[in-house]
């Protein structure tokens, strides 16, 4: 059993808090029983599993003091997995390009909202949050494994692509057949070299008297039920 603070998992562990150590090591944590098994059901092999001495989990047994003080949770935690870093090769229709997002809860959980509900992949552009961090990895549910995300410039996503802007934009039947759905941060929006990357730009009614925007993630998840809604209808043209 893990009993010394000094021990070189715990310490690396520690480490991967950081996004300049997941990058260095090509590695990230997952705290708790249900990501675990998620990346086991994905088939993917972690480095190493640390679990709380005494839980009856499958692991290396460690120190419950010291395996909650080297997480991000705290004392809830029963399990820590330490990951390699899988992101997909390149971005796949239906793709939802992220620019500047810095929020790494929206970044998961857009990823969880795409798997869930339209398949295909998240695309992390310039400045939006580490999908691997912890509070992305805990807001994806898992589906960090299923659906790895893809680094890209915008130019690299499938074509043609759709930008969701707050004002002005065509209403949500233009999402019809868009391989790219291309979001930016909620305050200041996609910048003009990515819009000028789309073919259309749509806009989400919002009820008069109401808030101006909609969050990000809420955006996104209305798009990716949109883009579900008509790949069935495509399918099952009599629906």
């Amino acid at each position: 059993m893990i009993e010394s603070p000094q021990n070189e998992k715990l310490k690396l562990v520690r480490k991967l808090r950081e996004r300049k150590h997941r990058e260095r090591e090509g590695l990230f944590a997952t705290e708790g029983e249900d990501l675990l098994a998620a990346g086991l059901a994905a088939g993917v092999e972690p480095r190493f599993v640390l679990v709380a001495a005494g839980s009856c989990l499958e692991g290396e047994e460690v120190d419950p003091k010291l395996l909650a003080d080297v997480s991000v949770l705290g004392s809830s935690t029963r399990a820590i997995a330490v990951w390699p870093l899988q992101w997909s090769e390149r971005p796949v229709s239906p793709c939802f390009y992220l620019h500047g997002l810095g929020d790494p809860g929206n970044v998961g959980t857009i990823i969880r909202t795409l798997d869930a509900l339209a398949g295909g992949a998240v695309a992390c552009g310039p400045e939006t949050a580490d999908p691997f961090s912890p509070k992305a990895v805990r807001a994806s549910m898992g589906s960090i494994f299923s659906q790895p995300p893809a680094q890209a410039e915008v130019e690299a996503t499938p074509e043609p692509r759709v930008a969701l802007v707050a004002h002005g934009g065509e209403d949500m039947e233009a999402l019809t057949g868009a391989a790219t759905v291309c979001l930016g941060a909620e305050r200041e929006g996609l910048p003009e070299e990515v819009l000028a990357r789309c073919d259309r730009r749509v806009t989400i009614p919002l009820r008069e008297g109401g808030p101006e925007s909609l969050n990000v993630a809420a955006a996104a998840a209305i798009a990716a039920q949109r883009l579900s809604s008509l790949a069935m209808t495509e399918a099952r043209p009599d629906a």
